[in-house]
């Protein structure tokens, strides 16, 4: 594959980290997931070409791990949402605590299971 190829790839990898950086920043994940396939395809392509010197991909390798920080980051954010969540959840059911003499008692929830509906 001549060198121009090869410089094309990277700079269509370049263009798409930086999407995919504005998109970790706005929290937009729909488009995380659209650019997923086509950066597979472009690093796929690259790897089957020649490069012409390491230093080409210097700038790859920065944007690509500043961006799998991001993504680690916010997998533990939506992680963290996910648990708490369903601690209220369950705080919502029943509450457990500990009467005057030390055991452990449940507590129910009131909850209205009641459809409304609406004309």
């Amino acid at each position: 594959m001549p060198q121009h190829n090869s410089n094309s790839l990277i700079s269509q990898i370049h263009t798409l980290l930086e999407k995919e950086h504005k998109a970790l920043v706005s929290g937009d994940l729909d488009t995380l997931v659209k650019l997923l396939d086509q950066k597979q395809a472009l690093v796929t392509a690259l790897n089957a070409s020649p490069l012409p010197d390491v230093s080409t991909l210097r700038g790859l390798q920065t944007k690509a791990i500043r961006n799998q920080a991001m993504l680690e980051s916010a997998t533990r954010g939506i992680k963290s949402v996910s648990t708490r969540l369903a601690t209220l959840q369950k705080v919502r059911k029943s509450l457990e605590s500990y009467d005057a003499s030390g055991k452990k008692k449940t507590i129910l929830g009131s909850q209205k299971n009641t459809l409304e509906k609406r004309a």
